[in-house]
């Protein structure tokens, strides 16, 4: 589907009053470890040095006389308004990801005004001069295709070519930036190219999602449909005509919200607004987020929104109705780390134990549904045959050996932690019976310790011959070892 973005790099600046040099400053990582950097800088203090994303301390002092403010989504979203009103005359259903930044996807326009480039050229005519516009067929190539313009528009009509080119930081995880730099991936193209599975071994769900992003695909490859029952909706029968009131409302309606898609295991990408006054004026406005909104930056959109409406125009009458409606999917739900979400009361009920399903949901959505297994017990004398592996998500299914058999002849205790899928050939030297040294890699580790044999009888219905089972341990860990009389295998390694 096309998307359009509308962006205005120098929307934060409406906050600032003078008309020399000056600065916005926001909260976030920042060169030398400042908590402020820079985010937006106008044309005169660029020409004294100071630069978007810089420290705040460092542009005070290229800049002493800038002047600087915070920077204030609430008033930047007031102003926006009226941009807003004109686009949506134009094309219906606008995307605001934040004050400045607007997606929509634009299927019908195209049809309707007749082609991509009369829709840009009437968007660029509303827009202004300042405004920079990009068209892909996704959200995140679209708002690069805008970013990257030099001037005006940019139109990209092949958007993983396009995205190919563009530098590594543009998938905007910072924290494996350096990581993909320093592994030799420096453009969006080099980490396409890369095999999935790969990725999420490496880098696990931040990784994937990059991953996702340099290959053009910005949603999930499996999308799920919100149900029409959790949207949420309040009235009230006292309109809310004060900032304060409207202010709780909308923390407890977004609360609702996210309480409600949480339990699905979802959370939103996009979400409507509505808003009805006591006169009968409804207004609406989809919020969009490139990340799933938490309930806190839910909460900050809405509470936006709203003061932008009352500030603006006024709500007539009060507010008498307010509506939240999901109206894009994501089945991550809110991510914990893994350890965190596999902490205490792991075996009980647990409120975490959801956040981790839903993590190993959306990678095995990511990576395919035989990528993610889960495993359970059954019966059986080796350690591999007690395990039994089904997909995630699945019912195990039968049990190919029965758990409650008595099994006489199974492996002692303890347990093993890793067990290879076939065994695998090793070297043992052998004393009157006795096993003296072992060969891991190229070095020869001497026994300190072993128990055994314990007989194994094959199937001799297969052609399966007798076995000997010891227990080794050596300086470098202890393994369990299968003989056949000529030949040894390491079956499973102890932790």
């Amino acid at each position: 589907m096309r998307t359009l973005c509308v962006w205005f790099p120098e929307w934060p600046l409406m906050v600032l009053d003078g008309t020399g040099p000056g600065y916005v400053y926001e909260e976030g990582h920042a060169a030398g470890g400042e908590t402020q950097r820079v985010a937006a800088v106008n044309a005169q203090a660029s020409k004294l040095g100071v630069a978007k994303g810089m420290g705040r301390r460092a542009a005070e002092a290229l800049c002493p006389i800038a002047e600087s403010k915070p920077r204030d989504f609430g008033i930047e979203t007031r102003l926006f308004e009226p941009m807003l009103i004109a686009l949506e005359d134009l094309i219906p259903r606008v995307e605001v990801v934040e004050p400045g930044l607007v997606l929509v996807a634009v299927e019908g326009a195209l049809r309707y005004y007749g082609g991509e480039d009369v829709l840009v050229a009437k968007v660029e005519s509303i827009a202004g001069p300042k405004a920079r516009i990009g068209s892909a067929d996704g959200p995140f190539a679209a708002r690069w295709a805008a970013i990257t313009a030099a001037e005006g528009s940019q139109v990209i009509d092949n958007d993983i070519a396009f995205l190919a080119s563009l530098d590594i930081s543009a998938v905007g995880r910072e924290e494996m930036i350096d990581t993909f730099r320093w592994l030799g991936l420096n453009t969006l193209g080099a980490l396409a190219g890369l095999p999935r599975e790969a990725v999420a071994s490496r880098f696990g769900d931040e990784g994937l999602w990059a991953h996702h992003l340099a290959s053009g695909e910005d949603r999930s490859i499996n999308p799920r449909t919100i149900p029409p029952h959790l949207a949420v909706e309040a009235h009230y029968d006292d309109p809310l005509e004060n900032l304060d009131q409207v202010a709780f409302s909308a923390r407890a309606l977004s609360a609702r919200l996210m309480n409600g898609l949480r339990k699905e295991g979802l959370a939103p990408y996009r979400v409507e607004i509505e808003a009805e006054s006591g006169m009968g004026k409804v207004r609406t406005r989809v919020w969009r987020s490139t990340d799933p909104f938490l309930e806190p930056t839910l909460t900050e959109r809405v509470w936006w929104q709203l003061r932008a409406w009352i500030e603006q125009e006024g709500v007539a009458g009060g507010l008498v109705r307010l509506r939240l409606d999901p109206s894009d999917l994501s089945g991550a739900g809110r991510q914990l780390a893994l350890l965190e979400a596999v902490g205490e009361g792991w075996e009980g009920y647990d409120s975490t134990r959801p956040e981790a399903e839903r993590a190993l949901a959306r990678a095995q959505a990511l990576v395919g549904p035989d990528a993610v297994l889960q495993a359970g017990r059954q019966g059986g004398r080796m350690p591999a045959e007690q395990v039994r592996w089904f997909r995630f998500g699945e019912e195990p299914g039968q049990l190919e050996r029965d758990l409650e058999a008595p099994w006489p002849g199974a492996t002692p205790g303890p347990a093993p932690s890793l067990v290879p899928p076939q065994p695998t050939p090793i070297d043992i030297e052998w004393d009157e019976g006795m096993p003296t040294r072992i060969r891991l890699g190229s070095r020869w580790e001497p026994v300190l310790n072993w128990a055994g044999p314990w007989r194994l009888l094959g199937r001799w219905w297969r052609g399966e011959g007798a076995g000997d089972r010891y227990q080794i341990v050596t300086s470098a860990g202890a393994f369990l070892i299968v003989t056949d009389g000529e030949r040894s295998f390491l079956a499973a390694i102890y932790d």
